[in-house]
């Protein structure tokens, strides 16, 4: 999806013009994919407009740059204010949010340690990600013939950019052949998630997601859906799933913050359908959230 420009990026602490966000070309993340990011969003709602989860998605970067030995100049809370600083600055009411945090200018080789740390933040404007028309009648998708990374190769429980090369082949794939999404397979051939999001599927009623061992990152988006699966009294479970449970599901539906809740409704030319009652109650009630209109998960809200 294209970027709208907007007026200011915040890098290192300072509020810079667009046009002049750049890096060096011997920036090491650039060479060797050497950085950690976050998808965030902020909503419009009548109450204002807030940003879901920022603390959790920061926390969760700063966990990504702990794996990599990464010491990030910022604290979670400074990286918050941040934010919500550069939202304003461009006077959006919704917007996609891009942290990263990746090594810079100043060292090359594969040893990384030496190289300084810089941070950005990034705010566009950005509608859904597999479209409107997903979010409603749900996608066709693809098991891709590239599998996940198992972590002993890269630890999928980080957020790193160089990781999402293997994202991106299955993306290609899948598009290139007629579908809207892909599904990866773990390093095990066991089912683990989408390009770019977590995978849950419903049979006979109960919701079964894959394992942070089937080399799943584990989603800030997702994290909200068991909450809401134990509220509204909704069995959950983590399960390792062959591909023909996804095959025979009754329901199934994708998760992430810039698909959000995405239904399945065809995967490798089987037919699941339209999205079934416990999506659309999972559905119904987080978009109720993210809207503001729904008290009981207000401090997932953190208004700008």
């Amino acid at each position: 999806m294209p970027i709208t420009e907007v007026s200011k990026i915040w890098m290192n602490g300072q509020l810079v013009d667009w046009q002049d966000a750049q890096v060096h070309l011997l920036t090491h993340a650039l060479h060797y994919g050497s950085g950690v990011f976050e998808g965030i969003r902020a909503y419009d709602t009548r109450k204002g407009t807030h940003v879901f989860r920022l603390t959790d998605h920061m926390r969760r970067l700063e966990r990504s740059a702990k794996i990599y030995m990464m010491d990030m100049p910022f604290s979670v809370e400074e990286l918050a204010a941040a934010t919500k600083e550069v939202i304003r600055a461009n006077g959006l009411e919704s917007c996609y949010i891009r942290p990263i945090v990746y090594r810079g200018y100043g060292e090359m080789g594969l040893f990384p340690l030496k190289a300084p740390v810089d941070v950005a933040i990034a705010v566009w404007p950005w509608g859904a990600y597999l479209g409107d028309e997903g979010i409603e009648h749900g996608i066709r998708a693809k098991i891709s013939s590239f599998r996940r990374f198992g972590p002993n190769s890269m630890p999928p429980a980080a957020k790193a950019t160089g990781q999402y090369i293997n994202s991106s082949l299955a993306k290609v794939e899948a598009v290139k052949a007629g579908y809207e999404e892909a599904i990866l397979l773990d390093d095990s051939g066991n089912l683990s998630e989408g390009s770019g999001e977590n995978l849950f599927v419903v049979r006979n009623g109960v919701v079964a997601t894959p394992p942070s061992a089937s080399d799943v990152l584990e989603g800030i988006t997702a994290d909200t859906i068991a909450r809401i699966c134990r509220d509204e009294g909704i069995l959950l479970k983590e399960k390792v799933m062959v591909r023909s449970e996804l095959y025979t599901a009754d329901e199934a539906f994708l998760s992430g913050t810039a698909a959000e809740i995405v239904p399945l409704r065809e995967v490798d030319d089987r037919l699941i359908g339209e999205p079934g009652p416990i999506t659309r109650k999972i559905q119904d009630i987080f978009y109720s959230i993210i809207k503001g209109e729904n008290d009981r998960y207000e401090e997932y809200l953190e208004w700008v």
